[in-house]
């Protein structure tokens, strides 16, 4: 694997603009505001994804993203011209697919080991560990992030666990206590 310091590939890569540079909801915006991180999150998010594609062209074999790292190549995606007709031919120079799986415990399989491969080619490549608040561990990726679902909070209230736990159980004490006196 080549290293990014001196290599074209990785200078085009980060020197990408993803989406129009004159549109008032940027790529990185929207990014932000579709996944509720703050902005400096969205960027540094980009900034990982634009590694994640290096390591696609150049590892050698398949990589699988990280689910933020995935967010923002989802989203990359729906700027079809900028993705299919520049950013695949002029600056990757090679295709990009993005494949779901098929499910079931084979894949499953197979995704852990691709994600751990990508892990050790990204720290070859990049000369550091990813960071994991973008790159959590395996499991994280494969056990927990999957769980998460699109919510819109216009409609209701979300509360942390612990919050939510706290409020059942004064609830609870309340009616209890109000039994007890009545």
């Amino acid at each position: 694997m080549s290293s990014p310091r001196d290599d074209a590939l990785w200078q085009r890569i980060a020197d990408h603009h993803i989406g129009p540079p004159d549109a008032s909801l940027t790529f990185a915006a929207r990014l932000a505001r579709e996944n509720r991180w703050s902005p400096d999150h969205a960027e540094r998010v980009i900034g990982e994804y634009k590694r994640f594609c290096y390591l696609a062209v150049t590892a050698g074999h398949p990589v699988t993203p990280s689910d933020a790292v995935d967010q923002a190549w989802h989203l990359h995606l729906t700027y079809s011209r900028d993705y299919w007709e520049r950013f695949c031919p002029d600056i990757l120079r090679a295709d990009l697919h993005h494949g779901p799986t098929a499910g079931g415990p084979v894949e499953r399989e197979r995704y852990y080991r691709q994600y751990a491969d990508t892990l050790a080619a990204y720290e070859a490549a990049f000369g550091a560990v990813p960071p994991a608040d973008i790159w959590p561990n395996a499991h994280r990726r494969f056990a927990v992030d999957p769980g998460g679902v699109r919510v819109n909070f216009f409609g209701g209230i979300m509360l942390p666990r612990r919050v939510a736990l706290a409020l059942a159980i004064a609830v609870f004490m309340a009616g209890w206590l109000a039994g007890r006196i009545m």
